[in-house]
């Protein structure tokens, strides 16, 4: 039942999406296909990209007031997290968009992942395809006539690390000590580090174990998550000082 949901909901509509894209790319190209597809996903998401960005500078403009109520109910846990929860809810702050926005990305990524992998492109699987969607004639897997895109390339996962690196650099800032210490301290310190700099190498290591098509589409994801970081962070802090947060 779950396999099904996956196939009806994320798999079978980004294939069809792909195989669209295919038709009407000069040349059947499926790596500039992949680009394509990639920014029409990332164009989708952008709403609850801009959404998580505002949480982001939101909570780091509100967090003295934050810290407040840690220590204020540092004994009372379950008042502690009933008053966050109201500083939230007043602040309209909703401080899981960032993972709603990673567990959407995620099944994409699988899916993608999934078509090179188990519909056997460049032959195209017309059993899946929509009645309105037209089965291409030929599909050219050499992006721009240079790289073949249906195999691992390190070159493009090395590529996959680096804008990975960068993107985190954006959205991650860099760890700032309280002066305080503990294993609390240590903890945050730890994590901090492990995304701005254990993240991209686990990334380059996944980007390596598939095809140079995954790597076509997190590259392309990850510059256009860059270039939205950059605006958004500019137009919404902006937008903030001038409400005074």
């Amino acid at each position: 039942m779950i396999s099904n949901f996956f196939s009806v909901t994320f798999y079978n509509p980004l294939y069809n999406g792909l195989v669209f894209i295919i038709n009407h790319t000069p040349g059947a190209d499926l790596g500039v296909a992949v680009i394509v597809f990639t920014c029409i996903v990332k164009f989708v998401l952008i709403p609850l990209s801009k959404s998580s960005v505002v949480t982001q500078l939101k909570m780091k403009a509100l967090e003295p007031e934050l810290s407040k109520i840690k220590e204020q109910y540092a004994n009372n846990k379950e008042e502690q997290a009933r008053k966050m929860f109201e500083f939230y809810k007043v602040n309209k702050l909703n401080p899981f968009s960032g993972i709603v926005l990673l567990l959407i990305q995620l099944p994409i990524i699988l899916s993608l992942a999934s078509i090179f992998y188990t519909s056997g492109l460049p032959n195209i699987n017309a059993n899946i395809l929509y009645s309105f969607i037209p089965n291409p004639q030929t599909v050219n897997t050499f992006f721009l006539g240079l790289l073949d895109i249906t195999k691992k390339n390190i070159w493009l996962s090395i590529i996959v690390g680096v804008t990975q690196f960068i993107q985190i650099r954006y959205s991650v800032p860099a760890y700032k000590s309280t002066g305080k210490t503990g294993k609390q301290e240590d903890f945050a310190k730890s994590m901090n580090v492990q995304m701005r700099y254990t993240m991209p190498a686990i990334v380059f290591l996944i980007s390596f174990s598939l095809t140079s098509a995954i790597s076509l589409y997190w590259i392309t994801s990850n510059i256009f998550a860059i270039a939205q970081e950059v605006y958004f962070r500019k137009t919404v802090k902006k937008d903030l000082e001038e409400k005074g947060i």
